[in-house]
């Protein structure tokens, strides 16, 4: 017969467990409806800057960097569009800094391990820039031909396009310098409270589709020049894209952390309804059995 004191402490384990998880969920749904927000909000941005360098680029023949002032490898865009062989391949893979998120970073780090596993057999040599600490936690212990060059933590919880900018001039010095020749991001696009979808998609060499010249506006004017409004507009590009990519998986982590302590709620609620049902069956069985010892021992007694 169950123990009815080992069953009554482990509802009661159930039900704290059950607070946790609830408390969880709701803190989860108010962050996530900010996180949406700002998502949505970003996006006009970033599609209409995607549209702006398509144009810009195809009003220029030649990318040369003669005559323009380059501080840091941000700067260098004629080097930043250059494409060459790819020998070694950067993956900026982006987590969270906190687990209890469904399967939501096990997906992302799935798909970078397969791309680093692509790589392999290609002869292609991979290095990771790992934002959050799941990533770094994930990877530290996996091998294969990939090392982890930097880690971002911060901007996992909070992003911010400061701390996309951190990122993009390390990628960018790392590419101009020829440690690696291509950057792509493993992340989430955020869908819907209840969806998201891992994305992979290339931010360096820099490569849109071009517009037909005739496209622009024909008295739109460059000050001081198409190639000096380039040299800021890609850094911008490069800088954004990342900044919406970190946008995008803050919101996809903390809508799979709803969703996750919503069915663990559920669960834990369907257990302690099992295990109520079974606390009562074995109290009824105690108390059956007391009375047959009683009515035996009454009947013993006038025997």
């Amino acid at each position: 017969m169950p123990n009815l004191k080992d069953i009554k402490s482990r509802i009661n384990s159930v039900q704290n467990t059950k607070k946790i998880t609830k408390a969880m969920k709701m803190v989860a749904a108010a962050k996530v409806k900010r996180a949406e927000s700002t998502v949505k909000a970003a996006r006009p941005f970033a599609e209409e800057l995607m549209n702006l360098f398509r144009k810009m680029l195809g009003t220029v023949e030649e990318l040369s960097v003669s005559g323009l002032k380059v501080k840091r490898a941000l700067d260098n865009y004629p080097a930043l569009l250059t494409r060459r062989e790819v020998k070694s391949e950067g993956l900026l893979v982006i987590t969270s800094n906190k687990g209890l998120a469904g399967a939501y970073n096990a997906n992302i780090l799935k798909a970078a391990l397969h791309r680093v596993k692509e790589n392999a057999e290609k002869g292609i040599n991979t290095v990771i820039y790992a934002v959050g600490q799941k990533a770094v936690s994930g990877l530290k212990h996996k091998t294969g031909n990939f090392e982890v060059a930097k880690s971002y933590l911060s901007v996992a919880n909070n992003p911010t396009a400061t701390g996309a900018n951190i990122i993009a001039e390390d990628i960018a010095e790392d590419f101009v310098s020829g440690k690696i020749d291509r950057i792509d991001i493993i992340t989430t696009r955020f869908n819907n409270m209840m969806s998201y979808k891992v994305l992979d998609m290339e931010i360096l060499p820099v490569e849109v589709e071009k517009a037909e010249t005739h496209e622009l506006d024909p008295v739109m004017l460059f000050e001081p020049g198409t190639h000096g409004v380039l040299q800021q507009l890609v850094p911008m590009y490069i800088t954004n894209s990342i900044y919406q990519a970190l946008l995008e998986a803050n919101a996809s982590e903390l809508a799979s952390r709803m969703t996750a302590m919503s069915a663990a709620s559920n669960n834990a609620e369907e257990m302690i309804n099992t295990l109520t049902i079974d606390y009562n069956k074995a109290r009824q069985a105690a108390i059956t059995q007391e009375l047959v010892e009683i009515v035996s021992g009454a009947q013993g007694v006038q025997g």
